[in-house]
């Protein structure tokens, strides 16, 4: 038989029914599992729908027919319940039940040969096909809904039925909007006076009449009447039809016909209700319409399992979307979107175990849910975080909000096994702007400025704002990091070498500090300030510092004893990251070993911050690179509060200026009188020193007076790419000595 032939079985309406549709998920089933010698799909009566070629013989069709007839028996055994693997002969055939939550559907057969390394488990091949099983379950099931329609309804009626079922079919992350036109249609469909759809845990209250809105009484009416529905099918579990309601009924007299269908969540749990109501004059609900209603109650369930998170209750990520870009289309009101993070859920999960973390991410959404007022949608996005939708509100009423939430997650009491739990949760809110992608740039936002408020104390909220530095950093260390990534992974960076002079003497510059640039995807030079703060924030630091070890010695070795030679010198700096790293330091030593350079050709930088932060480690590894004749410098000297008492505990040869102190120089005098002392200090230590960021001649002039020993800045010369520095070197000969007291000044 013809792959994708399909088995008319003229006593079988519901096969012919089912099987014109059901080639592509055949074909699917043979991509996933190429080595299948035969597929085959069974509707639920065993009758053959689908058949590959190659399903000539009786053994498949035999196993597929015995695990339908066990499935629909009074006592299936359990261990088979998803179905089973059979293997003879150098083959294995695979058979899988396919069922919804309440029925069977069918099943799908496959045989394959077994490869070398025999049949592969049932398990296995159930999870490989788990993409297919799922797709296929619900073609039957759309199938089956049409199918299961009465024959007695006519054909107008029966397609009308369709068309309902059809345009029911709404995204799986639906929106209220969404909802409300599917009661709609029902209302209009079946010729009812009003319906109403009703899932209190989600918050879902959507009540229609035909021909226009409600009053108040009629809405109240019509909202008593479905709660108390609602809790008569919670119990009862079954669709209740009324074409004459009792005047015992908790109801009472209504002049109503009434349908009411439970929601349910898997096999017993009711968690909504679709009603619907007809005039007495009206005509009775027939079985035709319980059969209709209770299939788009079906597909209600299913959208709702979709768009909500089985976890919190709480929206999917993809359902808020749909819902804030709903808002966001066509309306220019004020709106903005929340990040909230549970604080130190890690610690909670070390010290208690990660079953109580899960509980207190719900104990969180359950706070948030209950709080929610009816212009806020709330989503669990991942994990422990959350996101709040605000639609027409600004920022100040989001604040307020939030505030307000904040003090209810903390206050409420977490209590395992007699141990009470601080909770507390940290929140960032962004207004939602007109750009082309205004939601996620709104979320990135928010999630920067949540950060913040974990930076600044936590179980706070904190507003992203153009003017809060911080926050905007972040936001910006967010945007770079995967390009950092893909730079590190790609080496897609720059060495660039900026000039330092001795201002004593004149000549050109022989000592230079290699500056790193990255190189963005479409090919434009970042600057450090944009991406190492990224790095030290996302654990990157240390990466790149191993890569501008490797580059500079590699590059350096090629004409290392003739750069000797001129006296020519280069520093490399170093990272805090890499200070606290334990195999850095010997990764350092070991390529500093295997490339052998003069030790006078290198010297390194550690910031002053850097080390005071990591005192021990620092110390180890300046004695380290000394022991290997390597001169080491204290970088951005006196922007810390502890630079004196720490000096001494630090092996360095050389201080280098922080550059704020040095750009003050001219015109204050308290930056004049930090830059003599240290420089005092450093000469009775025997220290060299170079001031940074020497900009204009005022500065120049100034460093030059006060006795530093060298200069560095644009006044002085601009990094360049050290290939073409290098270029330069080789072609100048050895450095020129002389008595000036100006220095030349270089790539200006």
């Amino acid at each position: 038989m013809a792959a994708g032939t399909i088995l008319d079985d003229e006593d079988t309406i519901e096969a012919q029914a089912l099987s014109t549709s059901l080639d592509p998920y055949g074909q699917l089933v043979k991509m996933l599992m190429p080595r299948a010698s035969c597929i085959a799909i069974y509707d639920r009566n065993s009758v053959p729908l689908w058949l590959s070629d190659g399903c000539d013989g009786p053994d498949l069709p035999h196993l597929i027919e015995e695990a339908l007839n066990a499935a629909q028996s009074e006592d299936p055994d359990p261990d088979e319940h998803d179905g089973f693997a059979r293997s003879w002969s150098g083959d294995t055939a695979y058979v899988f039940i396919l069922r919804d939550s309440d029925r069977l559907l069918g099943a799908l057969g496959v045989s394959c040969q077994d490869g070398s390394g025999g049949a592969r488990p049932f398990s296995l091949v159930q999870g490989l096909l788990r993409p297919a099983l799922q797709v296929l379950s619900r073609e039957l099931i759309s199938q089956y809904h049409i199918g299961d329609l009465p024959p007695a309804a006519d054909t107008k009626t029966r397609d009308s039925d369709l068309e309902l079922l059809l345009d029911a079919s709404v995204p799986e992350d639906a929106s209220s909007d969404d909802l409300e036109q599917l009661v709609r249609s029902c209302v209009t469909h079946l010729q009812c006076s009003a319906g109403a759809l009703f899932v209190p845990d989600k918050k879902i209250t959507i009540l229609h009449a035909d021909g226009g809105t409600l009053n108040a009484a009629g809405r109240e009416t019509l909202d008593k009447t479905q709660r108390n529905l609602f809790a008569w099918v919670q119990v009862q579990r079954r669709t209740l039809m009324l074409n004459k309601v009792p005047a015992s009924s908790p109801m009472g007299s209504l002049p109503f016909k009434i349908l009411a269908c439970p929601i349910r969540q898997g096999a017993q749990n009711v968690i909504g209700l679709l009603m619907l109501l007809k005039p007495l004059t009206g005509a009775d609900f027939d079985t035709r319409q319980v059969r209709v209603i209770e299939m788009m109650t079906r597909h209600i369930a299913y959208v709702l399992q979709n768009a909500y998170d089985p976890g919190t209750e709480l929206l999917t990520r993809p359902a808020l979307e749909q819902r804030a870009l709903a808002a966001l289309e066509g309306n220019s009101s004020e709106h903005c979107i929340a990040y909230a993070d549970v604080d130190r859920l890690h610690v909670i999960n070390e010290n208690h175990g990660m079953h109580v973390g899960d509980a207190v991410i719900v104990r969180i959404a359950a706070t948030i849910r209950t709080n929610l007022p009816a212009n806020v949608f709330a989503a669990r996005i991942s994990g422990d975080r959350f996101a709040l939708f605000f639609a027409n509100e600004g920022l100040d009423a989001a604040r307020v909000f939030l505030e307000r939430l904040c003090e209810a997650i903390s206050e409420h009491a977490f209590d395992h096994e007699g141990t009470p739990i601080a909770v507390s949760a940290s929140f960032g809110v962004a207004a939602v702007k007109s750009t082309k992608f205004p939601l996620s740039h709104a979320l990135a936002h928010a999630e920067a400025a949540c950060k913040a408020a974990k930076d600044r104390g936590r179980g706070r909220v904190e507003l992203y704002q153009d003017a809060d530095r911080s926050i905007v950093r972040r936001y910006e260390d967010v945007t770079i990091i995967g390009d950092l990534r893909e730079a590190i992974a790609n080496d897609r960076f720059r060495m660039d070498a900026q000039p330092i002079v001795e201002l004593a003497h004149t000549g050109g510059a022989r000592r230079f500090e290699l500056l790193l640039r990255m190189i963005d995807p479409s090919g434009e030079v970042v600057a450090p300030d944009k991406f190492l703060t990224a790095a030290e924030r996302y654990q990157l630091a240390t990466d790149i510092d191993r890569w501008v070890v490797q580059y500079a010695l590699e590059i350096l070795s090629s004409a290392a004893p003739r750069l000797a030679s001129m006296d020519a010198h280069f520093a490399i700096n170093i990272s805090g990251q890499s200070l606290g790293d334990e195999q850095f330091p010997t990764y350092l030593e070991q390529k500093l070993r295997e490339y052998d350079l003069p030790s006078g050709l290198l010297s390194f930088e550690i910031t002053e911050t850097a080390a005071v932060a990591n005192i021990v480690r620092a110390e180890m590894l300046i004695r380290r690179l000394q022991e290997l004749g390597h001169v080491i410098a204290l970088d951005d000297f006196g922007r810390g509060l502890s630079s004196l008492t720490y000096l001494k505990s630090l092996p360095v040869s050389h201080l280098k200026i922080d550059g704020e102190l040095v750009r003050d120089l001219a015109g204050n005098a308290r930056s004049r009188a930090a830059v003599t002392a240290i420089v005092q200090l450093s000469q009775a230590m025997k220290l060299e020193t170079t001031a940074e960021c020497v900009e204009n001649e005022s500065i120049l002039a100034a460093v030059g007076q006060l006795g530093v020993t060298y200069g560095q800045g644009f006044a002085i010369g601009r990094p360049r790419p050290l290939e073409i520095v290098l270029q330069e070197l080789l072609r100048s000969g050895p450095a020129p000595r002389g008595g000036s007291s100006r220095p030349s000044r270089i790539g200006l």
